[in-house]
């Protein structure tokens, strides 16, 4: 059994957003903020669907890997906490701004 590394950008932020070459191709094609918004969402998705899965199969008898059960876990569980957080210092923000004075 081969045991993967967990990169740092596989935890915080959906594959093809992290690297400045990434960066600057999707920069070039015009993707808006909403854009990235809706891929990340999409992305922290797919984790807790591919989580749920294996939990299901562990559970069926399917799989006896609990290592790899417990890896999609707890990448769900950083991909939502850092989502929750990110929403947190965006209404932060929003806030902020509406207290402003013009």
């Amino acid at each position: 059994m081969a045991v993967t590394g967990v990169r740092r950008e596989d935890l915080l932020a959906p594959s093809g957003l992290v690297s400045n070459k990434a960066q600057t191709s999707n920069a070039a094609k015009g993707y808006s903020f909403s854009d990235y918004l809706y891929q990340a969402l999409d992305e922290v998705n797919r984790l807790q669907l591919d989580a749920q899965r294996q939990m299901d199969d562990f559970a069926a008898g399917r799989t006896d890997n609990i290592h790899q059960v417990m890896i999609a876990i707890e990448k769900a569980d950083i991909a939502l906490q850092l989502t929750v957080q990110v929403r947190n210092k965006i209404i932060d923000a929003y806030n902020e701004i509406m207290r402003m004075q013009i």
